[in-house]
C-alpha cells in the first residue's frame, strides 16, 4: 500500500444506540442478552435498537478463553451466593464489594446452563453422564466452586451463540478502539469512541448513547519471566493491554483497588494451569526436600501475622504465594508439583485402562487450555507419573475476574442492603454516564472467571438497554473534532513517515522509538521499582518515587513512538494503554500504606496488614487535561456479616 494511503486513512463514521467494545466472555454475554432487545425496542421507541460490537481481533478466539479451558471455575450449584461472596471476600483479604459478588453468584449458573445447551461438554459423575445440569446431572467438581469441562472449543461455542443473537452485520472485527470521547455538553458523559482497522487504512468513529467497555485486564506491564525464544510468553493473554482501565480513566471514570495485582503460581516456563492438579488430582506442592511446606508448623506460624484471613477453609491465594516465596528465599527451592505421588495414589485402586485414562487427563488439562505447557513437558522429557514439575510465581497481572480485584467502580444491585452510594440507578454503569463495564473491568470483586464474566456481560446489557431507553431522545456530540482524533491516532504513523529516511537502519533513528523497545522500557521500570520478579515483588516509597520520575520521562518519549505498519500502530496504542494502567497501579500502591496482599506485593516500609486504618477501598480519578491523578479512600462495608449462613441477602 502506498505511503499516501498509509498516512491518510479513510474515515468511517457511524451512530448507534449501544457500542460493545471487546470480544471476550463479557462481550459475548452482553451480545447474547441484548439480541432480543433489538427488535423488542420497537414497541417503546418505534424502531430497532441500533447495536454494534467492535473487537480488535476475531470473536471466536478473543479474550482470556481464546485458547480454551479445562474447567469452569464459578458454578454455584447447591452452594449459596452469600457463601460465594464470603469466599471471594476472604481470598481478596477482606476488601470487596459484597453486593457485586452476591449479585453475580445468584446469576452465574444460568450462563453455565446455556453453555451446556450450546454444546459445551461438561463432565458428569458416574451414572449422570446423559443428564444436563438443568436436569439434575451432577458435575465432576474439582473444588467447591469449580466443575470440569472439555473446553478447547469453549470460546468458539460461546461466540457462536453471541453471533447468532446479535447478527454478524452488527459485529465489526479487526478494529481496535483506542479512545473514548466525552460529550461536548456534558463532560461526565461518554458520547463516542474512535479506533482503527488493523487490516485496512481506516479510522472508525462511533457515536452512541451508551457503551460497554470490556477489553480485559493488563498483561506485559511487568517484565515477564520468559526470555529469549520465549519472550512474550505469559499466563494471561498478551493482547490484554489495560485498555479497559486506561480508556475508562481518560473518560473520567472512578477506578478502584488498582493497587491489587494477581501473581499466579504456575508450572514453570509454560505457565500451565495448576487448579486441576491441586483440586482434581489432589496433588501437593513440595519444596526441594520433598516437604509439603504449606502444612509445616513454620508455615502456619508465618501466616499468624495475617489473622483472621489465614483461618479460612481455603488459605487466600496471596498467602499461599507468601509461604512459597518464603521457602524459596530461605533456600528450600525449587518448588515442585508432586505429580508422581498424586498420580500414584490415584492409580492404586485403578485398572490399567483407568490408569491410562488418568494419564490422558493429566495431559488434556494442558491441551484444553495451555498447549505450550504440554510442549515444555515433551521438550524436557517429563512424564508426570515419573517426574515432578517445577512451580514458580509469575510476573504480576492486573485483572478483575480471577484472583484479583482491580478495576472500575460500578453501580451495584439495590436489593441487598448495600450503602446508597454503591448504586446509582443503572446496574454496571461506571461513575461516567453511559459508560458500562463487566468482567475484568468491574473492580472490588473477583473470582468471576469465564462464566462470571459472561453473566456480568448479560447483567450490564440489561442496565444499558434501560439507560438507553430512558435517554432515547438524547443526541451525542463529541467534545473533540474528528480531524484531531484521527491525527492523534495516526501520530505514530506520522512519526515514521516523516523521519524514516533519516537513517539507513529502519529501527535505529534518533527521531522515533519502536513500540517493542518502549514496551521493554516500561517493563523494566515496573519490574525493578514497582515490585516485579526482579525484587521478589518488593517495593517501598522511595522506589515508587523513582518509578514515577521514570514513567514521566517514558510518557514524553511515548509521543515519539513510530508505526511502520498497522501492526506497529496496534502495538503503539497498546503501549499507551499499558503506561496509563501502570501509572494507576503505581499511584495506588504508593497511596496504600500497608501490604494488603503479601505474596502478590510487599510494601517493605509498611510490611503488615492494618485493618484499623486501611480496610477501605482505594479509589482514584484521572484528569486527562492536566494529566493528574487524585487518589482517595471510600469506606468498606462488610455485607456478608449481616447475612445469615447459609446466607440470603437482607
Amino acid at each position: 500500500m502506498s505511503e499516501g494511503t498509509f498516512g491518510n486513512p479513510e474515515i468511517v463514521q457511524e451512530e448507534v444506540d449501544i457500542l460493545i467494545i471487546g470480544g471476550g466472555m463479557a462481550a459475548c454475554g452482553a451480545a447474547y442478552e441484548i439480541g432480543p432487545w433489538i427488535e423488542a425496542a420497537k414497541e417503546k421507541i418505534g424502531r430497532e435498537l441500533k447495536v454494534k460490537l467492535v473487537d480488535k481481533a476475531a470473536l471466536s478466539r478473543s479474550g482470556a478463553v481464546a485458547q480454551g479451558l479445562s474447567a469452569i471455575n464459578t458454578y454455584l450449584g447447591e452452594n449459596d451466593p452469600a457463601d460465594y461472596a464470603r469466599m471471594v471476600s476472604n481470598d481478596l483479604m477482606g476488601i470487596t464489594r459484597d453486593d457485586l459478588t452476591y449479585d453475580l453468584g445468584r446469576h452465574v449458573d444460568d450462563s453455565v446452563h446455556l453453555f451446556e445447551e450450546w454444546g459445551l461438554p461438561i463432565w458428569k459423575q458416574p451414572g449422570d453422564e446423559g443428564k444436563k445440569l438443568v436436569e439434575g446431572g451432577k458435575p465432576v467438581r474439582s473444588g467447591r466452586w469449580q466443575i470440569m469441562i472439555n473446553g478447547e472449543s469453549y470460546k468458539w461455542i460461546v461466540a457462536e451463540a453471541a453471533k447468532k443473537a446479535l447478527g454478524m452485520e452488527r459485529i465489526q472485527e479487526r478494529v481496535f478502539i483506542v479512545k473514548l470521547v466525552n460529550d461536548k455538553n456534558d463532560p461526565n458523559r461518554v458520547a463516542g469512541a474512535v479506533g482503527f482497522s488493523v487490516r485496512e487504512h481506516k479510522v472508525f468513529v462511533y457515536k452512541f448513547k451508551a457503551c460497554l467497555l470490556v477489553c480485559g485486564g493488563a498483561v506485559n506491564i511487568f517484565r515477564p519471566r520468559s526470555v529469549g525464544e520465549g519472550t512474550g510468553r505469559a499466563w494471561y493473554p498478551v493482547w490484554n493491554a489495560g485498555s479497559t482501565y486506561a480508556m475508562a480513566a481518560e473518560a473520567g471514570a472512578e477506578l478502584t483497588m488498582m493497587e491489587n495485582r494477581f501473581v499466579p503460581a504456575r508450572f514453570k516456563d509454560g505457565y500451565g494451569p495448576v487448579g486441576a492438579w491441586f483440586l482434581l488430582f489432589k496433588s501437593k506442592a513440595i519444596n526441594a526436600y520433598g516437604e509439603e511446606y504449606l502444612s509445616k508448623p513454620e508455615a502456619q506460624q508465618l501466616l499468624e501475622a495475617y489473622a483472621p484471613y489465614n483461618k479460612a477453609q481455603v488459605t487466600p491465594t496471596c498467602l499461599r504465594n507468601h509461604v512459597m516465596l518464603n521457602e524459596m528465599l530461605e533456600g528450600r527451592g525449587p518448588i515442585y508439583m508432586d505429580t508422581v505421588t498424586a498420580l500414584g495414589k490415584l492409580a492404586e485402586t485403578m485398572t490399567p485402562k483407568e490408569i491410562k485414562h488418568l494419564e490422558a487427563e493429566a495431559w488434556e488439562d494442558f491441551l484444553d487450555m495451555c498447549i505450550g505447557q504440554a510442549g515444555v513437558w515433551a521438550g524436557e522429557n517429563i512424564e508426570p507419573e515419573k517426574k515432578n514439575s517445577e512451580l514458580m510465581p509469575t510476573e504480576p497481572y492486573l485483572l478483575g475476574s480471577h484472583s484479583g480485584c482491580c478495576g472500575i467502580w460500578v453501580s451495584g444491585p439495590e436489593d441487598v442492603g448495600a450503602p446508597d452510594d454503591w448504586h446509582w440507578g443503572y446496574r454496571s454503569m461506571t461513575t461516567v454516564k453511559g459508560l458500562f463495564t463487566a468482567g475484568d473491568g468491574v473492580g472490588a470483586s473477583g473470582h468471576k472467571f469465564s462464566s462470571g464474566s459472561h453473566a456480568e456481560g448479560r447483567i450490564a446489557a440489561k442496565g444499558m438497554v434501560k439507560f438507553v431507553l430512558d435517554n432515547i431522545d438524547w443526541q451525542p456530540e463529541l467534545d473533540t473534532p474528528v480531524e484531531e482524533l484521527v491525527e492523534e491516532i495516526y501520530r505514530p504513523v506520522r512519526n515514521f513517515l516523516e523521519h524514516k529516511d533519516y537513517t539507513t537502519a529502519i529501527d535505529v533513528n534518533p527521531h522515533y522509538i519502536t513500540p517493542k523497545m518502549l514496551q521493554f522500557r516500561l517493563q523494566k521500570i515496573m519490574d525493578e521499582y514497582v515490585g516485579g520478579v526482579a525484587t521478589y515483588y518488593r517495593t517501598n516509597e522511595k522506589m515508587l518515587e523513582v518509578a514515577e520520575q521514570k514513567l514521566e520521562m517514558l510518557k514524553e518519549d511515548a509521543l515519539k513512538m513510530r508505526a511502520k505498519d498497522l501492526h506497529e500502530l496496534l502495538r503503539a496504542w497498546e503501549n499507551y494503554h499499558r503506561i496509563l494502567t501502570s501509572e494507576a497501579h503505581l499511584k495506588h500502591v504508593k497511596f496504600r500504606k500497608e501490604s494488603r496482599y503479601p505474596g502478590f506485593y510487599y510494601r517493605m516500609d509498611y510490611n503488615f496488614i492494618d485493618d484499623e486504618n486501611w480496610k477501605v477501598f482505594v479509589n482514584s480519578t484521572y484528569d486527562r487535561k492536566t494529566k493528574e491523578w487524585k487518589v482517595f479512600t471510600r469506606p468498606h462495608v462488610d455485607l456478608v456479616e449481616k447475612w445469615n449462613s447459609p446466607g440470603k441477602a437482607a
